[in-house]
């Protein structure tokens, strides 16, 4: 960046472009709201960090956006792990505002354990396909393909079966063509 004032639009448009996905990841792995904006903050602090100390900006617009997912999911493990969040006293969410059918789809991947939770936010809400996924959280796409299909079966087991093999047509979740479906 030559100046602050392009430095301030090239934040402005990240911030504009990625806030939803951030969000939408810590919370998938803080379970609540004020939390996840906390992980939204810090992972921008951390951008406006990395674009002041680098010259180069990122290879395109899929690298910049793993970049955040990657510093957002490693902020919300680092929050998960200190003392303070241990100790603390958790308030539920309140997450009436979503229709029925969401909510209730919502609140049973929100319980899920993370190594579940995760791998099913980014497939089906954030549209990463299996191989990205396996890169975003450093594993093998095998790996992912059976906490999806682990996922998925706990899911229907909690939720009483489903329309179709992939378990998330009511809902909207309707997965491209790039899917996993068959481990």
């Amino acid at each position: 960046m030559n100046n602050s004032l392009e430095l301030n639009e090239y934040i402005k448009q990240a911030v504009s472009k990625y806030s939803q996905s951030i969000i939408r990841i810590a919370f998938a792995y803080m379970k609540n709201m004020a939390d996840a904006e906390d992980i939204m903050q810090d992972t921008f602090l951390s951008f406006m960090q990395y674009v002041q100390q680098n010259t180069t900006t990122f290879k395109s617009e899929e690298h910049e956006k793993a970049w955040f997912i990657r510093v957002a999911m490693n902020k919300s493990k680092d929050y998960t792990k200190s003392g303070w969040f241990k100790n603390r006293i958790e308030l539920s969410e309140d997450l009436s505002y979503l229709p029925q059918e969401e909510l209730g789809l919502l609140e049973e991947v929100m319980k899920l354990d993370k190594k579940y939770r995760i791998p099913i936010h980014l497939f089906y809400y954030e549209g990463y396909s299996v191989n990205e996924i396996a890169d975003l959280m450093q594993t093998k796409s095998a790996t992912i393909k059976t906490w999806l299909s682990r996922g998925r079966n706990i899911l229907k087991k909690r939720l009483g079966g489903f329309d179709n093999e992939y378990g998330f047509i009511q809902a909207g979740y309707e997965p491209s063509e790039n899917t996993c479906g068959h481990e």
